[in-house]
């Protein structure tokens, strides 16, 4: 894209699942000058124009200004999901962390910041309608994935006011999978020893069909196309990112060839509470309770202003990642790395 001819762009977080999707994105694109791509791992892998540089955002001694002089752009992407047991320690990555990101796109001169927010930063919402980008962001207290996302809404806001010579996009993804980021997400989610091949639809007889479980889905890749193109324009300001249709229980058990089945929304959270409790999943209950209350997001900011459609539906997005699961799947980065348990 013209926007970036000969531009250099540092990705942070850039081995999860969102960064190496747009790191290779940038990579491919021709007009793309060079990609820094920092992470606390270095990867066993050599993208087109791509440098690798080690860095934790949690350390205070990381030199932020240092790997961002001369760049044309910061991509943040940088999120650290666990342990979902010690809050404190992932806001020191995940909020800490990005304010220092903030700081040092400040003062080392960098022009445009695109930072990775979330549906997850938004106020609970409709499930029968979609909000556009001006709903409220003050997240689900209770949980502190939400916390953190909202958290950070702020800080940019204060940040914008501080510094209007850098241009901020902030893009709202729902849910984002694809087929590499199976092992990592049932790692962060499910827990270590959940085996992957449980997802195969006859070993499902039924479906939980949970009241308020209806959420939106994006596949990884068509994130990172928005990013893109956020980096190739002049846009600023918030972006929601989401597939059609939204994903309740009766379109998964179509899927799986099962049926859905009525489940008490306390049923589910006393299941989910006592097996988090236990250290047997990773994923807390308070996070069950914000997902219940996402609002679904209307997207066409995205699609007018960016010129941007995923090219896949939710449901195959899905498909995509329910064979990874089966299969183990992952890449050649550290948090990627792909794993067949069972």
């Amino acid at each position: 894209m013209s926007g970036m001819t000969g531009s250099r762009i540092v990705v942070t977080g850039a081995t999860g699942n969102v960064g190496t999707s747009v790191v290779r994105a940038l990579a491919e694109d021709s007009d793309v000058g060079s990609v820094l791509g920092l992470a606390r791992r270095i990867p066993d892998w050599s993208p087109p124009r791509t440098d690798w540089s080690r860095v934790d955002l949690a350390s205070e001694r990381a030199d932020l200004v240092k790997e961002f002089t001369d760049a044309d752009a910061v991509v943040h992407l940088a999120w650290a999901f666990q342990p979902t047991h010690d809050p404190a320690t992932t806001w020191r990555t995940n909020v800490l962390g990005s304010i220092r990101v903030f700081e040092a796109v400040a003062a080392a001169g960098v022009p445009t910041l695109v930072h990775a927010s979330s549906v997850g930063a938004y106020s609970p919402g409709p499930k029968g309608r979609a909000v556009d980008e001006s709903w409220p962001t003050h997240g689900w207290p209770d949980a502190a994935y939400c916390r953190e996302k909202a958290y950070l809404e702020r800080s940019l806001d204060i940040f914008e006011r501080e510094h209007p010579e850098v241009r901020v996009v902030r893009m709202r993804p729902a849910f984002l999978f694809k087929r590499e980021s199976a092992s990592e997400q049932r790692r962060i989610f499910g827990g270590r020893f959940l085996p992957g091949p449980l997802a195969r639809p006859e070993l499902l007889p039924f479906l939980p069909d949970i009241p308020g479980l209806r959420v939106q889905a994006l596949h990884t890749d068509d994130a990172a196309e928005a990013y893109v193109r956020a980096l190739a324009s002049e846009v600023r300001g918030a972006f929601n990112l989401a597939a059609e249709p939204p994903v309740d229980a009766e379109l998964l058990a179509g899927m799986l060839g099962t049926r859905p089945v009525r489940l008490p929304r306390a049923a589910a959270r006393s299941a989910i509470a006592a097996a988090w409790g236990l250290h047997l999943l990773p994923a807390s209950p308070h996070l069950f309770d914000a997902v219940l209350r996402l609002p679904l997001m209307d997207c066409t900011r995205a699609h007018t202003e960016l010129g941007w459609q995923p090219r896949h539906t939710a449901t195959e997005v899905l498909e995509e990642f329910l064979q990874g699961l089966q299969r183990g799947e992952g890449t050649s980065t550290e948090p990627m790395r792909g794993r067949k348990v069972g």
